[in-house]
């Protein structure tokens, strides 16, 4: 299986918000392409994937919107306008939730109010963390455990006490090159990465 986490600072946790900032300062098609590449192949999908978005521009709490590939049922189409439409249904759903609650969306969908810190705790139990860095380790140098989780950021850099944070729960850095990448081109080099090595 193969983990996929998001934190999407500048995320709206209002489905009217988030659909008005495609294009804008928030930058939420971040989510769509993210999504997208993380979950299809040409004419199919991966069965194996995993993806966390988490949104953290909110009045109450962070929204963790879960996608598990192998569940899935309807997807509507692998464009940006579908799936940013399972992310508004998501965060629809997930009105009047207490902290750390989760309500179930659709077949492979559902929606939690938990923080990225918690998420991240969470996964760690389970699964090895790498996250991002331009200083780690060569990703081609790396041989991944059998249950990896990558841990990736949208136009907002990962503040530095998080990588701490990270680094207390085990997680290892691995760099994909020089140049900083969005985070859905992140996940195609990662995907590349793994079937390769098979």
């Amino acid at each position: 299986m193969r983990t996929f986490v998001l934190r999407a600072r500048a995320a709206p946790t209002d489905s009217q918000a988030l659909l008005a900032q495609v294009g804008g300062e928030a930058h939420t098609e971040i989510l769509a392409h993210t999504l997208m590449n993380s979950l299809f192949v040409a004419q199919s999908h991966r069965d194996d994937v995993v993806v966390h978005l988490v949104l953290e521009s909110t009045r109450d709490f962070s929204r963790t919107i879960t996608f598990a590939a192998a569940e899935m049922q309807h997807i509507g189409g692998f464009h940006e306008q579908a799936l940013l439409a399972k992310v508004a249904r998501a965060l629809d759903a997930s009105q009047g939730l207490g902290k750390e609650q989760e309500r179930a969306v659709e077949p492979g969908i559902r929606v939690r109010t938990v923080s990225f810190e918690k998420l991240v705790k969470d996964l760690a139990e389970d699964h090895q963390l790498y996250v991002m860095d331009k200083k780690g380790d060569p990703i081609r140098d790396v041989t991944f455990a059998g249950n990896p989780c990558f841990v990736l950021t949208d136009h907002i850099p990962m503040p530095k006490k998080t990588f701490g944070s990270l680094k207390r729960l085990g997680a290892e850095k691995i760099s994909l090159g020089p140049t900083m990448l969005f985070a859905s081109q992140c996940v195609v080099l990662i995907h590349n990465e793994l079937d390769l090595a098979g």
